[in-house]
């Protein structure tokens, strides 16, 4: 896991400051931009799992794949905000073993510790006290069980034989894929200033 999070900082920096979600000046225009952008990506992430999830359901069952779906939060969130759900998705690389799913959903999983603090930003927001955000922080109370659970059956693939530098690859692509994904978010920042 340490090596997940250091070998992807960079990346996951790019994705921070692409989104700059902590902005205290983001409105409800910004954010149905910034939920939207993110509801097309996870929905393109998901069905990679999903597929990866029917060939290997085992695998699938030990990360508790089912419980970790987010792309309904995604619309509902959009929805709360008046907004339409996205048009397009991204094209993601496949999710050909679980080695690639484990580095997908590590990018995917990750972004729930950070979402309970832009949760707590959204609530101090005056445009925003008006609704409920809950695609961020989806499992409330549970966000730090959840990830431990998540980390061990990381730890549990690599040590029966999982290949780190596929795990570690697959997180890089798909930090960088949301990355570029949601390059739109922070062009809109730039000319909205």
């Amino acid at each position: 896991m340490r090596l997940l999070r250091t070998g992807t900082a960079p990346e996951h920096q790019a994705v921070e400051d692409t989104l700059d979600l902590l902005d205290p000046r983001l409105d409800r225009e910004r954010l149905a931009s910034v939920l939207t952008l993110m509801h097309g990506f996870w929905t393109a992430a998901e069905d990679g799992l999903d597929e990866w999830a029917a060939r290997l359901p085992a695998d699938a069952a030990a990360l508790d794949w089912a419980g970790r779906r987010r792309s309904g939060l995604f619309a509902g969130d959009l929805a709360a905000l008046g907004a339409a759900p996205p048009s397009s998705t991204p094209r993601l690389p496949p999710v050909p073993g679980t080695d690639e799913a484990v580095g997908r959903l590590y990018v995917l999983e990750g972004s729930t510790l950070g979402g309970t603090f832009i949760d707590r930003h959204l609530a101090e927001l005056p445009g925003l006290a008006d609704v409920r955000i809950r695609a961020f922080s989806p499992y409330g109370e549970r966000t730090g069980s959840m990830w431990a659970a998540f980390r061990r059956g990381a730890r549990a693939h690599v040590a029966a034989g999982g290949d780190v530098d596929r795990v570690l690859g697959s997180a890089r692509d798909t930090f960088r894929a949301l990355a570029e994904w949601c390059r739109p978010a922070a062009q809109h920042r730039e000319v909205s200033a």
